[in-house]
């Protein structure tokens, strides 16, 4: 099993979410870019939350701690 170092975990979520706000729209249309758009923000949004994360151990458990309000 691989060693799991939570800061550079963390520091992922931070390269994801801003790959997700960078990533153009594919060439769909209608219902189907409502849809891309909406998982879009809703990743951006999960993988942003995580990134800004500070963590512990405690009784052997990772620990996020996640600010709920984030910087515009």
């Amino acid at each position: 099993m691989a060693q799991l170092d939570v800061d550079k975990m963390i520091e992922r979520f931070g390269r994801r979410a801003q790959a997700v706000k960078d990533r153009p729209l594919p060439p769909v249309a209608g219902e189907e870019r409502k849809k891309f758009v909406e998982q879009a923000e809703t990743d951006y949004t999960d993988y942003l939350l995580v990134s800004k994360a500070t963590w512990s151990v405690e009784d052997g458990n990772l620990v996020l701690t996640i600010p709920l309000k984030l910087p515009d």
